[in-house]
This record gives C-alpha cells, structure tokens and sequence, in this order.
C-alpha cells in the first residue's frame, strides 16, 4: 500500500512538473476575440444593446427580482411565437438541447415519429426519435426543397399509428422554409401531434404557433433574435402538455424532464429549485426580445425580407445563383451555389482574414458547392448586406 501511494505521489509531481514547464514557456493573457461581421448560419451579430446587458450584475438564480425578469421572457417569448402556450420558456442550453427537449418528453418507447427530411436537421430528429425508443418513419425530399405534403400525407396513410410529425422549419443548411402551416394541419387530421424546428426561423420570418396548432416548436438564441449562444426558446401546447403527464414511462433525461423544469419556470414567485439558470445569458435574451417588442415582429419580419431581396439583386449581378425555388427561400439564410473553378474555402478564408467577414460553407453533400450567407437579427441591415457584396466582389475578381 505505501509503495503504491509513493508511485503516485511521484506520478503526480511529474504531472504537475510537466503542466507547470508548459505553461511557464506560454504566458496565458485575456481573450480579446477579433471584432467580426457574423453573416454566416449563426451566430449573428450581438448589438451592443444587448452586450451591455449580459454585462450586467449577476444575483442570484431565486432572487424575486430575477424570477420577475423570468416572466417578462415568458411572455415575450409567447409573443416571438405568437402564442398563449402557458409551457413556454428557455431552456438553459442551445437550439439542440431545445430538440432534445421536445423528444424527450413527446417520444416513448415504440412510438412511430413521422420525420419529414430535407437537410441535415432531419437526421437529427432521426437520431432523438431512435435514442428514445420510438421508431422513425422518414419522409425525404430532395435537399433545397421544400417538404412536399402530399409526401407527408401518403405515410400518415401508411402509417394509422403514428403518434407524432416532425419537421424544420427553416433548413439551415439549404436556406429553404416550408409550408408549416400546411404541414402541421395534414398532422392534425390524422390525429398526430407536431414538432417544429424553428432555430433558424424565430423572428426572421412569420411564426404563428396557435394559429397553426403547431403543439411543440424550438428555436435558439443566436439567430434572427441576435442573442448570445446558449439558450433555446420552446413552447408546447397543451395538448402536447397532456400527452406528457399521460406518460406511461419516465422522460429519459431528468435535465429536460418538463415536469420538473415547469416548477422553476411556472407563475409566480414560488419557485421550485432545478438547476442554476444562466443568469447573464437570460439577461441578454431579455434585452434582445425586448428589441423584437419595440420593432414589432411584422416590421422585423418585412426587414429581413428587404435586405433579402438587396442582397438577392446584389448576387445576381455577381453572377451567383440561388439553389432554392424562389418562393421557398428564406430571407434570413441565403444558400448560393458557388461558381464554377472558384475555391469554396480560400475566398471564405480570404472574407475573414482581409475583410473580417464571415459566411458558411455547406453541410453534407452541399459541402465546397454552396455558401451560406446568413441575414439574421441585428445583421440583417442594409449596411451588411453592401460590405458583403462589395467584399465578396472584391475576393471573386482577384480568384477570377
């Protein structure tokens, strides 16, 4: 026994030893990030507004004051979602823990979950669906199209026992949107509940939750509501609300579990305590819903849509194209081939190393054939949308 503590006392000093001649040889100083213009998928530009709140004093997590703050974005939230869904708050963890949420507590073992794929978000659902014991049942459309109903309704046909749908929104990684709408409502006619991916398209372009009878729905902080990273904004109806407390097993995660997050996030100021809330973040996320309110989401809607069609005519005279239809682009998320014989990664390198600018690359397949030029939140403004076009210009004459 003591040879083994003399070996590991001699093992620890030789860590330590090692660790300290590492860090000895490198001073170690604050992190000061370059100042960049975000026009990529996400993040997008944080105002200085909202900078300045997330700078504000930390109190604590159920201090009445901050509960009190916690209902101001309940209800600015139920308002970005054009909702009265009482099961609406942020959950403490970014747009895929917000995924995540919604399965964990919507899918039990062997429920069949439509999953309607056009990009990558789909194989996500895919994955959540099948780590939660339910079977997927995949409906695919080509990526940069938008999902097709009649697709949808032929295996709600098939398939008689399916307990839910689920679909994006907003395609991140094409820049396409769907008829939600449409979607949500063929659901409802075969008794299926519905979860929407909204990350992308939260405050960029229209949402209307309980006009649409969509039943759960999650979106991210550092989109179109130009907040930092790390919260994901859902809300659930009640009849996904129900379907919850009907359970017949326990939700898998006990972080996501909605039946002990609502004691924290519920009315009033009688709170349960669950986990310590990201106090400075739901500052931020305050601050920036607060900036959809005073805009007003019809105007921020018609803003994105604007700087849109200036960043679309732009293009067109750069001789690049859209990959998505016309009307099922969104405004907030550009995808464009890019031009033949042109470097995907060295123009996107040279956009931040010369000019400070960020696009996307594609995802998956689309990977060194499209970029994506992101028009979100605070970024979406006219001024971006000309130092983009005139540096990407710039960059495009010089690889020519």
């Amino acid at each position: 026994m003591r040879s083994f503590l003399s070996c590991l006392r001699k093992a620890r000093q030789s860590t330590l030893k090692s660790i300290n001649t590492r860090t000895s040889r490198v001073a170690i100083t604050s992190f000061n990030p370059p100042k960049r213009t975000l026009m990529g998928p996400g993040p997008s530009d944080v105002s200085e507004r909202v900078s300045k709140a997330m700078a504000r004093p930390t109190i604590g997590h159920l201090d009445p004051c901050f509960i009190s703050m916690m209902d101001e974005v309940k209800t600015l939230l139920q308002y970005a979602f054009q909702t009265s869904n009482e099961l609406t708050f942020a959950v403490s963890a970014p747009g895929s823990a917000g995924m995540e949420c919604c399965f964990a507590n919507l899918v039990e073992p062997e429920d069949v979950v439509i999953i309607c794929q056009n990009g990558v978000f789909g194989s996500r659902m895919r994955e959540n669906v099948e780590r939660f014991g339910g079977v997927a049942v995949m409906v695919q459309d080509e990526w940069g199209r938008a999902v097709d109903g009649s697709k949808l309704e032929a295996a709600l046909i098939e398939n008689p026992e399916a307990a839910l749908v689920a679909f994006v929104h907003a395609e991140t990684s094409t820049g396409v949107q769907s008829d939600a709408e449409k979607l949500v409502k063929l659901a409802a006619e075969h008794n299926c509940l519905t979860i929407v991916d909204a990350v992308t398209s939260l405050a960029g372009t229209p949402i209307y939750v309980d006009d649409w009878g969509i039943d759960a729905i999650y979106s991210g902080s550092q989109k179109c509501l130009s907040a930092p990273p790390g919260l994901s904004p859902v809300s659930f109806s009640e009849r996904a609300a129900d379907k919850i407390k009907r359970r017949k097993t326990r939700v898998k995660s006990w972080f996501l579990d909605l039946n002990l997050i609502m004691g924290y996030w519920g009315e009033g100021a009688k709170r349960a305590y669950h986990h310590t809330a990201p106090v400075n973040c739901l500052y931020a996320l305050h601050e920036a819903l607060v900036v959809v309110q005073e805009e007003g989401l019809e105007r921020c809607w018609l803003r994105h849509q604007n700087n849109h069609l200036k960043l679309r005519e732009g293009l067109n005279s750069l001789g690049i194209e859209f990959i998505v239809d016309e009307q099922h682009r969104l405004p907030q998320l550009n995808a464009v081939a890019i031009p033949e014989g042109i470097s995907d990664a060295s123009v996107r390198e040279r956009l931040l190393n010369q000019f400070n600018l960020e696009i996307g690359a594609g995802l998956g397949h689309l990977a060194g054939k499209v970029w994506r030029i992101g028009l979100m939140g605070h970024a979406s403004n006219a001024t971006n949308v000309d130092y983009c076009l005139n540096a990407l210009g710039s960059v495009l004459r010089k690889a020519a």
